[in-house]
């Protein structure tokens, strides 16, 4: 049997940090295991390319979730599988969250993890194309710059943003205040920086260090109350493989707490009724979830500007396509938004509670397992969602079966809270595009549409037309309490040598994007795992 010092399952953001850094001392064994396979198609490294992929089910999960708004939409939940995981196919989007975010987490009771230990493991991780500052690094193993600036049009978003009072900056992670600018990106020279690219493939070469791709784990072994390994599934076959020191759970906040269920360590009445042993009776596991959900407003323009006339017809994408192979510019060398603006709902709060995403762009409506479509007249689409959620969904397995679907609730809106600044953020969006001078390039607003007026009819409309922000936290959320999943090491409370580290452990929503942040959440948990920190 295949013996190994340290297991990671799931070779996503968290995972290839996870890898760089635990097998720095050659004489530490590290294997991680990817359920998809190798990152090597050239769409991962085109930005743009992730309006294919998101679709392909040989490079992103699709998991289907309760539907949602008054006609029951059916929606996917979608989810990289490939080296990198979800970073390999997001928006590329760089946000980290705001001060008052990490300072949260040790309020509530999980030391080390505040905003002064934090921001040191952001300035080692990035190279940053604005140069070295006391909020920015650079010379690290992680890309970051401002999306290019081609289009009149996210000049004009942003005119009109300075109009309504909020600071231009280049730097949006630089201060916690309203601001707008240019979207801060995993990117260089045109080509996305996946954790898998910035991470994992510089240490590759390491002897020490094994990476399995095609490879779903099925379940935590587990002798004496220990983690010792995990059981995968390849290819048809079943094995097992141990672990001297620890198994570290990396898969994100669905597949986590699905493997932890999968093992017997979740809600005994949930395991019980799928037929799973129970061996661990924790109560939140799979629960405590919060997510983003998106508002979407969608413009005509008067004029043909934008990114609809390059990507909306096969050919037309074909030859911006070549294009971008020639020059690495254009609309595919650019991240999902262009522009972004963080904002508050009420002039009184002390922090923006608001984040919009503007681009140059207007989308068909989504098809569950389909690549998005664009629209072929010009258009401009804005994203807007409430920052900090506190409605709970959940998940949980139905059968102990690995191959069974999950249930997944997503209870959008499920707080007065969430309604009421959500209905307040998307007429603040409405209110950007009806500001000079983007207003003078508009001629009808077609969706949701300008007979969503009152509250109830804007909260359908973003259950209706919006969109998942794919950042789902909670599920093996960290405190101080017995019923915590995990504690403030991201230790799993009755396993020993078992580990959380991904968004699922995060009990409260970052201000933003998740991708920067649980790539330093990994970075300070490998720490904790070495006995460094």
């Amino acid at each position: 049997m295949t013996v190994f010092d340290y297991i990671m399952v799931g070779a996503g953001s968290a995972g290839c940090v996870l890898a760089h850094r635990l097998s720095e001392d050659p004489g530490t064994s590290v294997l991680l295991i990817e359920a998809g396979g190798r990152d090597t198609t050239p769409l991962i490294r085109m930005p743009k390319g992730f309006g294919k992929l998101l679709g392909d089910p040989r490079f992103a999960w699709h998991y289907p979730v309760e539907p949602v708004g008054p006609t029951g939409r059916v929606e996917h939940w979608v989810r990289g599988r490939t080296l990198g995981g979800s970073s390999s196919v997001n928006g590329m989007v760089y946000n980290r969250g705001d001060r008052a975010d990490y300072d949260e987490l040790v309020r509530l009771g999980n030391p080390g993890w505040g905003w002064d230990t934090m921001l040191p493991v952001f300035r080692r991780i990035e190279d940053h194309a604005l140069g070295a500052g006391e909020v920015r690094g650079v010379d690290g193993p992680l890309p970051i710059t401002t999306a290019p600036r081609p289009e009149p049009l996210c000049e004009e978003v942003i005119a009109a943003g300075t109009g309504l009072g909020w600071r231009r900056t280049d730097d949006l992670n630089a201060s916690d205040d309203e601001r707008v600018g240019y979207a801060m990106a995993t990117l260089k020279n045109g080509q996305r920086f996946s954790a898998a690219r910035a991470f994992l493939h510089p240490v590759a070469h390491r002897p020490n260090l094994t990476v399995s791709v095609n490879t779903l784990v099925t379940r935590i072994l587990t002798e004496n109350g220990r983690a010792v390994g995990v059981r995968t599934r390849s290819a048809g076959r079943e094995a097992e493989v141990r672990a001297r020191r620890e198994v570290i759970l990396s898969a994100g906040s669905i597949a986590t707490p699905k493997i932890l269920q999968l093992s017997g360590i979740g809600p005994a009445e949930t395991l019980k009724s799928a037929g799973v042993d129970v061996l661990v009776d924790s109560p939140h596991v799979g629960g405590r979830m919060r997510e983003h959900r998106c508002f979407v407003v969608q413009y005509r323009l008067r004029d043909d500007l934008g990114y609809n006339k390059a990507l909306s017809t096969p050919l037309r994408q074909a030859l911006t396509g070549a294009r971008y192979l020639a020059t690495r510019r254009g609309p595919l060398a650019a991240p999902a938004f262009d522009v972004i603006a963080l904002f508050k709902t009420r002039p009184e709060l002390a922090r923006p509670d608001a984040q919009l995403l503007v681009a140059p762009v207007s989308l068909l409506p989504e098809v569950p397992g389909k690549e998005t479509g664009v629209e072929r007249e010009p258009g401009v689409m804005g994203l807007g969602y409430v920052l900090r959620p506190t409605a709970e969904g959940g998940l949980h397995i139905t059968s102990a079966d690995p191959e069974a679907p999950l249930t997944i609730t997503p209870n959008y809106y499920g707080s007065d809270h969430d309604r009421t600044v959500g209905a307040a953020l998307f007429r603040r969006m409405r209110e950007l595009f009806e500001t000079e001078p983007i207003v003078g390039r508009i001629t009808a607003e077609t969706l949701p549409g300008p007979a969503v007026r009152e509250d109830p009819e804007i909260i359908d409309a973003g259950l209706e037309h919006g969109r998942c922000g794919y950042h789902a936290i909670g599920t093996c959320a960290m405190g101080p309490a017995e019923d915590d999943v995990v504690d403030a090491d991201l230790r799993v409370r009755g396993v020993e040598g078992l580990r959380v580290v991904d968004c699922s452990v995060l009990p409260t929503m970052v201000s933003g994007n998740l991708n920067g942040p649980i790539m330093a959440m990994a970075w300070r948990a490998a720490d904790l795992v070495l006995g460094t920190a």
